[in-house]
């Protein structure tokens, strides 16, 4: 879809992002960034669109780009492929990991705005679009980086866990960082419905099923002890 719009800087956007996001998650500071472009034939235009829009998102999060690797391979890839792989190392002293293990019954969960879709979901949108037409600021808006706001977070709170929302949706990625027996329940309708997830319905997507594969507004979440607000960060649920 993005190669379609000529927006494949927004692609190397989206690749940087997802991948800082995740560092930070685990209390990390992302340090570098390695990329891997292939393809039956390689456009040197196309590569430097991908790394321009990769590079402007790690100036963002302080983090270097230290290399990566271009490849054409004819017998592998179809004409007009093309293949996008990135890779963010970070670092993290021993006693400052953040992974889950203190979350407790009780905890709130915050949330900050994402910027749309993201990276997730996109077998399920261009089914939907199939050949038509579409609005390209609906639906490809790059996703957001949140390593500067989950360093603010840190510095005003104990952050006991973080999940970037991507496939599984907010209940899915927050499973994969509580402890055993502790589960989520979140206030659906506590923050702004962005456009894109009206469309959505206007598709026919199910509720149940875009909070399934979807952030539906909410691109990372963070669980706390208390109930804060601060910059972005709103309360969107609770530990039980």
């Amino acid at each position: 879809m993005l190669a379609r719009r000529g927006r494949l800087r927004s692609a190397g956007m989206d690749l940087a992002a997802h991948c800082a996001n995740d560092v930070v998650c685990v209390g990390a500071d992302p340090l570098f960034f390695l990329d891997y472009v292939a393809g039956n034939r390689l456009s040197l235009d196309e590569v430097a669109e991908l790394v321009e829009g990769a590079a402007e998102v790690c100036r963002a999060a302080g983090c270097a780009i230290l290399g990566g690797e271009t490849a054409e391979l004819p017998g592998i890839y179809q004409q007009g492929e093309l293949d996008f792989v990135g890779t963010c190392v970070g670092l993290v002293e021993g006693d400052q990991v953040i992974d889950g293990s203190r979350c407790e019954p009780g905890d709130v969960v915050l949330g900050i705005p994402s910027s749309g879709l993201h990276t997730n979901g996109y077998s399920l949108v261009r089914k939907l679009i199939g050949d038509g037409d579409f609005d390209a600021d609906l639906l490809l808006a790059p996703h957001r980086l949140y390593v500067e706001e989950v360093r603010t977070l840190r510095a005003a709170t104990d952050v006991k866990a973080l999940a970037h929302v991507t496939g599984g949706g907010i209940l899915g990625n927050l499973a994969r960082v509580l402890p055993e027996g502790v589960a989520a329940e979140i206030e659906w309708g506590s923050w702004p419905r962005l456009p894109v997830f009206d469309w959505l319905n206007e598709q026919g997507v199910a509720e149940e099923e875009q909070r399934r594969v979807f952030n539906m507004g909410v691109g990372m979440c963070a669980v706390v002890p208390e109930p804060a607000e601060l910059g972005e960060w709103m309360p969107i649920g609770r530990l039980t």
